[in-house]
């Protein structure tokens, strides 16, 4: 099963403007709940820029990988770019 029929990406951003023009002190939410039982299971707190380029990656992620491939990749990342 792929992991988009799985997982349900949820995106929060701390202000309506675009990363690009955010503050450096934002931090936007992203967190992986799976579908079956409503539970996140991969949660993460980034300065907006970050999290701009961890959603593209997720969101390609989610669209091609199967679900226990897409949360072995994930879960192994403790820190999904780390500087």
């Amino acid at each position: 099963m792929k992991a988009n029929r799985a997982y349900h990406l949820i995106a929060a951003r701390a202000s309506h403007e675009p990363a690009i023009f955010a503050d450096e002190d934002r931090l936007d939410r992203i967190e992986i709940v799976s579908i079956d039982d409503g539970e996140a299971v991969l949660f993460w707190d980034l300065p907006a820029r970050e999290a701009s380029r961890l959603l593209r990656e997720l969101k390609t992620d989610l669209a091609t990988l199967d679900a226990d491939e897409f949360i072995d990749k994930w879960q192994s990342d403790a820190d999904p770019h780390p500087e």
